[in-house]
């Protein structure tokens, strides 16, 4: 019966084994997909605001804040 035993468990641990690498391939590819899609939505985002929505004078990042109600990095530097 040990034989057996022995022999579940060594499936078992493969079985293990492959399902965590098909688990960090599915998620290393969901984390590129998702940085890709949110560094290009910012990408638009801030040709947008530097188009239509800054003042003279005043940076994307300041317009951003501005917008936001969220205070700038410069800002909170004070």
């Amino acid at each position: 019966m040990s034989m057996f035993t022995e022999a579940n468990k060594k499936i078992e641990n493969a079985v293990v084994e492959g399902y965590k690498k098909i688990e960090e391939g599915v998620v290393s590819g969901y984390k590129k997909i998702e940085e890709g899609v949110v560094s290009g939505y910012t990408a638009v985002e801030d040709k947008f605001i530097d188009t239509f929505l800054i003042h003279e004078g005043e940076s994307v990042e300041e317009a951003r804040a501005r917008l936001g109600g969220k205070k700038s990095d410069k800002e909170e530097e004070k």
